[in-house]
C-alpha cells in the first residue's frame, strides 16, 4: 500500500493528496469524485500524513498502514455509521493490542471511512514507494588533474543611477 503524499487536514473530512507545495503551504487535492482543490496554509490548517499516523497501542504505538493492511484481509469492514460498539469488536480484529482508553469510538470511525476511501484507489494495491536502490556501477577511471587555468578578472556590475521624477 502506498500512502505516500496522502494526508487528513483537521477541520476537513475525507482524504486529500499533496499535488504541490507552495510559500505559504500545500496544494491539495480531495480523493472523492468532486477532485476538489485546496491550498492549506501551514499557519492555520494541521495536516497528517496517513504514513506517519500511529494508534496508540498497550505496549507500542500501531502503524496506521499495518492496521490499513489488516483491514484489507478482513472479511467485512463495517459501515463507519455503525453503532460504536459493532466497530470496537471489529477494531479489536484488527488492531487486538490498541488501548481502548486512548482511542475513542471517533478514531476508529475516522481510520473505517479513511479505508472506504482509500480501497477503491490503485495506490492502495501498490507496493509502498521506498528510497531507490543504488545500482553497483563498475569503477570510473580516476581523473586526471589538470594545471589550472589562469583566472580572469571578474566584471563588475554596473550601477544604473536613479531616475528623479
Amino acid at each position: 500500500m502506498n500512502l505516500q503524499g496522502i494526508v487528513a487536514v483537521s477541520g476537513k473530512p475525507g482524504l486529500w493528496r499533496a499535488l504541490a507545495q507552495n510559500k505559504t503551504g500545500y496544494v491539495l487535492e480531495s480523493l472523492d469524485a468532486q477532485k476538489t482543490k485546496l491550498i492549506a496554509n501551514l499557519s492555520t490548517a494541521k495536516l497528517a500524513a496517513l504514513n506517519e499516523i500511529t494508534i496508540f497501542g498497550l505496549e507500542d504505538d500501531i502503524k496506521l498502514i499495518d492496521v490499513l493492511e489488516r483491514m484489507k484481509a478482513a472479511e467485512s469492514v463495517p459501515n463507519p455509521k455503525d453503532d460504536g460498539k459493532k466497530l470496537r469488536e471489529f477494531f479489536f480484529t484488527v488492531a487486538a493490542d490498541h488501548d481502548e482508553e486512548k482511542v475513542y469510538s471517533s478514531d476508529i470511525k475516522k481510520i473505517i471511512s479513511w479505508f472506504l476511501i482509500l480501497k477503491e484507489l490503485p495506490l492502495f494495491n501498490e507496493a509502498p514507494a521506498t528510497a531507490p536502490v543504488a545500482e553497483e556501477a563498475p569503477a570510473a577511471e580516476p581523473v586526471k588533474e589538470e594545471a589550472p587555468a589562469a583566472e580572469a578578472p571578474k566584471a563588475k556590475a554596473k550601477k544604473t543611477p536613479a531616475k528623479k521624477a
